[in-house]
């Protein structure tokens, strides 16, 4: 299954060391203001090789818009975007080529299909996120039409946790002040001397994301089988890194009583709000109006050059492998732009759903 969303929908396409990969985008309203630079400033923010914590592998991720474009203004009909690989290296991925990389999708691949591409993952690479935070970059912008900001940070790395709290979505843009996108400045300090020294021991380390949906209206979501949150958590969980999702005080609150987690009611304004959000943004999978709220547990980058075991698939002999290459030793700084993404295009994908979005023209 390449594609998300239903009258929002997105595919992309392309492998980690194939030529180029892409995105095609259909289903946008027309009318939309869309530049190349409102693309190319969420690649950016993934981009490889941006600081001493991520990969080395050097890609520009310029992206082109093929089609449903003209003049800066979406045509409602298919976009398509492609992004060239320009640093491709498969050399040292040719030794793998019947070896499974534990923590990765070789094998199950392998199983499902009998043939993959061995070469950097093939297309369950990290690297078909690209395609993502383009189409994400589009979806932003639509719902900015409605004020609707979705901005990321990270909260922990390595058991190292920020005690950070955000009140407005400016209080987000800290996170890109640090290279590991964590607005406690001291914190972000303990974290990138963390992954600094995996790096260093040939290791790696996961941690923990957390995602801002700001003034998403009430009302957003389908009752029982599209719900915003069951929406949400299928998206995220789409991502390859991504083990666990919560919304709101998620597995916290298996430990508070029924007082503690509800958010009381109250009038501001002339509106219906909530004192307190641990629901997150979210009742009975419909938007209540309160910032939506999603967390990502993210693992530990499975490519790491310390030694591991594995097996060889034709001999079904043991092997020891330690895999050299080109890869991030943390993958959560890199990874908050692909989460907004998905959190923007489920949004982008209800409202219009929902009618809050005209689907023909904005």
């Amino acid at each position: 299954m390449n594609t998300w969303g239903r009258l929002f929908r997105v595919t992309t396409w392309g492998e980690s060391h194939g030529p180029a990969t892409g995105a095609v985008i259909d289903g946008c309203p027309a009318g939309l203001r869309i530049t190349p630079e409102d693309i190319q400033k969420e690649l950016d923010r993934r981009r490889p090789g941006q600081s001493s914590v991520t990969t080395q592998r050097s890609e520009s991720d310029t992206a082109q818009i093929l089609s449903g474009i003209f003049e800066d203004k979406t045509l409602g009909t298919p976009i398509s975007i492609i992004i060239q690989n320009e640093d491709v290296d498969s050399r040292t991925y040719d030794e793998l080529r019947y070896v499974p990389r534990p923590g990765h999708a070789d094998y199950t691949f392998q199983a499902k299909y009998g043939w993959r591409d061995h070469r950097g993952g093939g297309r369950a690479s990290a690297r078909e996120t690209a395609a993502r935070v383009a189409a994400g970059a589009i979806a932003k912008q639509l719902l900015a039409l409605r004020d609707i900001r979705v901005l990321g940070h990270v909260v922990e790395i390595h058991g190292i946790q920020s005690k950070f709290v955000f009140e407005s979505p400016e209080d987000l843009m800290l996170a890109e002040r640090s290279i590991v996108r964590c607005c406690d400045a001291a914190a972000s300090d303990e974290m990138v001397a963390c992954v600094e020294r995996m790096k260093k021991a040939g290791d790696s380390v996961g941690g923990i994301a957390e995602i801002v949906a700001f003034n998403v209206p009430t009302g957003v979501g389908e009752p029982v089988f599209g719900k915003l949150d069951a929406e949400l958590a299928k998206a995220l969980m789409s991502v390859g890194a991504v083990k666990a999702v919560e919304i709101g005080a998620g597995f916290r609150s298996a430990r508070l009583k029924g007082t503690e987690m509800n958010d009381p009611f109250t009038a501001k304004g002339g509106q219906v709000e909530t004192k307190t959000n641990k629901a997150g943004g979210i009742l009975g999978g419909i938007s209540t109006g309160a910032p939506v709220v999603c967390r990502i547990a993210v693992k530990p980058t499975p490519s790491v050059g310390m030694q591991q075991t594995s097996i060889n698939v034709e001999t079904l002999q043991e092997v020891d492998l330690s895999i050299s290459g080109r890869h991030d030793p943390c993958i959560l700084p890199r990874i908050v732009p692909v989460a907004e993404a998905m959190v923007a295009l489920v949004l982008a994908d209800l409202m219009i759903q929902g009618g809050l979005i005209n689907p023909a023209r904005v």
